[in-house]
């Protein structure tokens, strides 16, 4: 094979992967972000969608606020730190595979989160809330993948184009409302409206080393910069078995998100916007306080629709929307299990376990790192003046080894993603 029919194979391959994974993380991140609070985190969000025991649960379940007897108000903060490896990494030269040096990508994310919830009366409770649901940050040096891939000497830094830069936004603005039917059953929704921004980067660089100077240059396959909004629902139940049992029931509809803004690069530059749609979300959640003790057993189910990427549109001018490629993703599970320990008025104890199944099948990315995961969570909250509380959480997040085929086999690679997350929430009720 020639330099220059490798060069346009890899070009090619490179610009169908790399549109994929755009949609896919402008749309979610190709990981949910599991950050809505820190009450949640110090127990790996087990029984999430009914513990209410701050306003951030209308984020899971907007029937939950009617088991409030006031008004809440609650802010917080969450820090995401990601150590992403990849490893064995190895690029199609023409007749076999070279390997290249590994990387290491390392990075932090500060996720803020506020919500407030107005009781009416015994029976209504309004809420508003801002948090993020999805988001990623992924950057690889400028030089990893340099190869030799021709007996002339050119020097293709063709990894780069599957790594590039990425960093994806989201924000979910939600306004609910919760009804009190009786004693045991709440039913509440509202509306969701998701803000996503994205930028995405892939760059082929070319060093021709046969002749000094040795000129390197370098080809733009794709350069996004975009943004835009999408309306979805949620609809919540609540039922009280009595006042130490409860189950909740909650279903988030997202939206399909038209993001637009500047499209460039030899891909990029067809297209004047992508069509993205968001996974569905379904929780189940169970709450148990054991009589007469300070403990309670709490446990949740989530099923999120990532099978809904089963292919990636974009609306070329003249044309309309084309499919741009088709991708194997698959329905992900949070399973999640965790225990509170009410130590005193002041003090409450939380740990909890999850697993997370991932979203990816068949297609997989160095760019994006999923994996099943395991969650180990722990946290505490500190009640002052009565009315006051704060809250800490933990979670080390800890992913497998993925392997990685790019670009029609011209990468293969194995990745590998753990996470620390920590953060802090103040609640107050009045």
């Amino acid at each position: 094979m020639t330099t220059s029919r490798l060069y346009k194979k890899t070009l090619l391959a490179v610009a169908v992967s790399s549109l994929t994974f755009a949609s896919q993380h402008a749309a979610a991140a190709g990981f949910q972000l599991n950050s809505q609070s820190a009450t949640g985190l110090g127990r790996a969000f087990a029984g999430d969608a009914v513990i209410a025991d701050n306003a951030s649960v209308m984020a899971r379940n907007a029937a939950a606020m009617t088991l409030f007897d006031s008004h809440q108000f609650s802010g917080g903060v969450n820090y995401i730190g990601t150590d992403i490896d990849v490893k064995d990494v190895s690029v199609f030269n023409g007749s076999g595979y070279t390997p290249i040096d590994s990387a290491n990508n390392s990075s932090g994310s500060v996720v803020p989160n506020i919500y407030y919830i107005h009781r009416i009366n015994d029976s209504f409770a309004v809420g508003a809330g801002i948090y993020s649901n999805f988001g990623t940050k992924n950057n690889f040096d400028d030089s990893f993948g340099s190869v030799n891939v021709s007996p002339i000497g050119q020097v293709h830094t063709g990894a780069s184009v599957f790594g590039g830069n990425t960093e994806i936004e989201s924000i979910n603005y939600t306004l609910n409302v919760a009804y009190r039917i009786n004693e045991q059953w709440s039913i509440g929704g509202g509306l969701d409206i998701v803000q996503g921004s994205g930028k995405l980067q892939r760059t082929l660089k070319v060093t021709d080393t046969s002749t000094p100077p040795f000129p390197t240059s370098s080809t733009s396959v794709l350069d996004i910069d975009a943004s835009g909004v999408g309306f979805g629902f949620n609809l919540g139940t609540v039922f009280e078995l009595n006042e130490n049992n409860r189950f909740g029931l909650a279903y988030h509809k997202q939206p399909e998100v038209e993001a637009t803004g500047d499209f460039s690069g030899v891909v990029g530059s067809n297209f004047d916007s992508l069509y993205l749609s968001l996974p569905d979300i379904a929780e189940f959640s169970g709450f148990h306080k054991i009589n007469n003790t300070k403990f309670a057993v709490h446990y949740s189910v989530q099923w999120i629709g990532w099978s809904v990427f089963d292919k990636l549109e974009g609306n070329v001018p003249g044309l309309g929307r084309q499919t741009i490629g088709t991708y194997e993703w698959k329905d992900g599970w949070h399973y999640a299990l965790g225990g509170t320990y009410y130590l005193n008025d002041s003090w409450t104890l939380r740990a909890g376990y999850m697993y997370d199944t991932a979203a990816q099948d068949q297609v997989t990315s160095i760019s994006v790192p999923d994996s099943d995961r395991q969650w180990f969570s722990a946290g505490f909250g500190y009640n002052f003046k009565q009315h006051h509380t704060v809250d800490f959480g933990f979670t080390y997040l800890l992913g497998k080894d993925v392997d990685v085929v790019e670009g029609d086999g011209a990468l293969k690679a194995t990745t590998h993603a753990n996470a620390i997350l920590a953060g802090i929430q103040y609640s107050y009720s009045f």
